[in-house]
C-alpha cells in the first residue's frame, strides 16, 4: 500500500511566506485551518450534545456555548499567534518548563494513547447509528447492528486516511462546512424558532438541576448536572489536542515563520507580524460557524425535542432528532440524515487525521536527532488510533451479548474529561507563560488575549478537576495524578540516559 499521509512533505527548515496577501479575497483564499477545527466538532459537539442541551436546558445553553467558544478561540489564536511569530509549537515550548525535559509533552502523549481510539470509536459507532436507521437494521444483533455499521465506516475511513493528505483533508472539511452552513439556514428557517428566547439564551445561564420530567430516563437523570454540563464544555468547539494539531496544520500553510520547525530569534519575528490577521481571522470564522451551529441544533432540542420531552442518549444519539424534525415538515428528515452524515464522517475522518499531526509535533519533541521519518511516524499514528477505535467497536460488541456493553456517551464521558476540558486549561495557562518568557515585548499580545486565557484557563481546570470528582470520584482524579507522575518519570529516565 501506497501511503500518502498528513504533512508527508519534508518541510524546509528556513521556509515561510515573507508576503500576507495583498486584498481581503485572497487573505480568504489562503484560510482552511480552522474549517477543519470547526468540522472536527460539529458531529459530535452540535448534531449530539447541542441539540441534547436544549432538550434539557432550553436556550440558556446558548450562554454557556458563548463563553466556551469565546475560551477556546482565545487559547487557539494564543497558541497559533506564537507559532506564527516564532515558529515553535506549544509542545516545543514545554520543553523548557521547570523540571526533566519535555515531561508535559510526555503526559500528553500518555493520554493520547487511549484517548483518541476512544473518540474514533465514538464518532464511528454515532455514524453507525445512521446506517443503522437507514438501513432499518438498528433491532438486529440484539440492538448491536450499529457497531458492525460503525466498524465497516472506521475501516472506509482507515483507507481515506492512508492515501490522503493535508490538502485533501482541508479540501473535504471546507466543503462539509459549506454544505452544513446551507442546510442549517435552511432549517432554521423552516423551524422558525423563538427567535426572543434564541438571543436572549445567550445572556442567561441554565438551570441547576434537570427538568422534573427527566426523571423517566434514569441514564440522565443519575448523572450529575455539573458532569453534564462539563462535557459539553469539552466536546463543543473541540479539544485541547485539536487546538494542538491546528497549529500543526499552520506549518502546511507557511504562515509568517509557522512552517519553521526550528524557533527564530527575536529580529526576524517583527517580520512575521503582518502574518497575524491570517490566524486571527481563520479562528474567528471556525469559531462562528461552531457557534451558529451549536445555536440552530440548541433550537432543535429546545422547540422539538423538549415538547416531546425525548433525549438523545445511550447508543442513539443522531437517529431521535431525525424523527422529530420531520415532524416539522417532511423533507427535513432526508436533508437532516445527509447533514449528520456528512458531519460526523466530517468529524470522524478530521479526528483520524488530528492524531498524526499531534505525533509528528511530539516527535520533534520527544525524540530530537532520531532518524524516524515522518511518513514512517505518521503511518503508524494512524493504524494505531484507528486499530485501537477498532477493538473498542469489537469490544463493545462483544459486550453487547451479554447487555454490560458501556453506552458511547458513558465510554467518551472520562476521555473528554481531560481532552476537552482540564488539557485546554492547561494549554491556555501555559500560552500566556510561552508568550511571556519568548516574545519580546513589543510583540506581546494584548491584554485583553491574556486576561481570557488566565480567565477561561482557570474556569477549564477548576471545571475538569469538579467534573472527575463528580464522574468517579477520588479514582479519577488518582489516575490524573498517576498520569502525571509516569510522564515525569518518564522524562526523568530519558533525561538520565542522555
Amino acid at each position: 500500500m501506497r501511503w500518502r499521509v498528513v504533512a508527508e512533505c519534508a518541510i524546509d527548515a528556513n521556509a515561510s511566506n515573507p508576503t500576507p496577501p495583498a486584498s481581503a479575497a485572497r487573505w480568504l483564499a489562503i484560510l482552511g485551518p480552522g474549517a477543519i477545527i470547526a468540522s472536527l466538532t460539529i458531529g459530535s459537539g452540535e448534531l449530539v450534545f447541542s441539540s441534547r442541551g436544549g432538550a434539557l436546558f432550553g436556550y440558556r445553553m446558548l450562554s454557556v456555548f458563548l463563553l466556551v467558544c469565546l475560551f477556546k478561540w482565545a487559547l487557539t489564536f494564543a497558541t497559533a499567534r506564537h507559532l506564527v511569530l516564532t515558529g515553535a509549537h506549544p509542545f516545543q515550548r514545554w520543553a523548557s518548563l521547570p523540571g526533566p525535559h519535555a515531561w508535559l509533552p510526555w503526559v500528553f502523549l500518555l493520554l493520547a494513547i487511549p484517548a483518541f481510539p476512544i473518540f474514533v470509536s465514538f464518532h464511528a459507532g454515532t455514524l453507525g447509528t445512521l446506517g443503522a436507521a437507514l438501513t432499518s437494521t438498528t433491532d438486529a444483533l440484539g440492538g448491536a447492528s450499529y457497531l458492525v455499521w460503525g466498524i465497516g465506516v472506521l475501516l472506509v475511513m482507515f483507507m481515506l486516511a492512508c492515501t490522503g493528505g493535508y490538502e485533501r483533508l482541508e479540501r473535504i472539511q471546507l466543503v462539509v462546512v459549506a454544505l452544513l452552513l446551507g442546510a442549517t439556514g435552511v432549517a432554521l428557517l423552516v423551524l422558525q424558532p423563538d427567535w426572543g428566547g434564541l438571543i436572549g439564551g445567550f445572556f442567561t445561564f441554565p438551570a441547576r438541576a434537570y427538568p422534573d420530567w427527566v426523571q423517566a430516563y434514569p441514564e440522565i437523570s443519575e448523572r450529575a448536572v455539573w458532569v453534564e454540563l462539563t462535557t459539553y464544555v469539552g466536546i463543543v468547539g473541540g479539544s485541547g489536542y485539536d487546538y494542538l494539531a491546528y497549529g500543526a496544520f499552520l506549518r502546511e500553510k507557511h504562515w509568517g515563520h509557522a512552517g519553521k520547525q526550528v524557533p527564530v530569534d527575536e529580529a526576524s519575528m517583527e517580520s512575521a507580524r503582518s502574518w497575524l490577521r491570517a490566524p486571527l481571522t481563520d479562528c474567528t470564522i471556525s469559531f462562528a460557524i461552531v457557534l451558529l451551529f451549536s445555536a440552530a441544533f440548541v433550537a432543535c432540542g429546545a422547540e422539538i425535542l423538549a415538547k416531546h420531552q425525548e433525549i438523545p442518549q445511550g447508543d442513539q444519539l443522531l437517529t431521535l432528532q431525525a424523527e422529530f424534525v420531520a415532524v416539522v415538515s417532511p423533507w427535513l428528515k432526508p436533508l437532516y440524515y445527509l447533514g449528520a452524515i456528512l458531519a460526523m464522517a466530517g468529524t470522524l475522518y478530521g479526528t483520524i487525521n488530528v492524531a498524526p499531526a499531534i505525533g509528528r509535533e511530539l516527535g520533534r519533541v520527544l525524540l530530537p536527532g532520531r532518524r524516524l521519518t515522518e511518513a514512517r511516524l505518521v503511518r503508524g499514528t494512524i493504524v494505531w488510533v484507528c486499530l485501537g477505535g477498532l477493538t473498542v467497536l469489537l469490544l463493545k460488541l462483544v459486550l453487547a451479548e451479554s447487555g454490560q456493553s458501556p453506552a458511547l456517551v458513558a465510554l467518551v464521558t472520562p476521555a473528554n474529561l481531560f481532552t476537552g476540558v482540564f488539557a485546554c486549561g492547561i494549554i491556555a495557562w501555559l500560552a500566556v507563560w510561552a508568550d511571556r518568557r519568548f516574545l519580546p515585548s513589543n510583540l506581546a499580545p494584548s491584554p485583553v488575549l491574556v486576561g481570557l486565557n488566565l480567565i477561561g484557563g482557570a474556569g477549564f481546570l477548576v471545571l475538569g478537576v469538579k467534573g472527575y470528582w463528580d464522574h468517579s470520584g477520588g479514582m479519577a482524579l488518582l489516575i490524573l495524578g498517576g498520569t502525571l507522575a509516569i510522564g515525569w518519570f518518564v522524562a526523568w529516565s530519558m533525561e538520565r540516559r542522555g
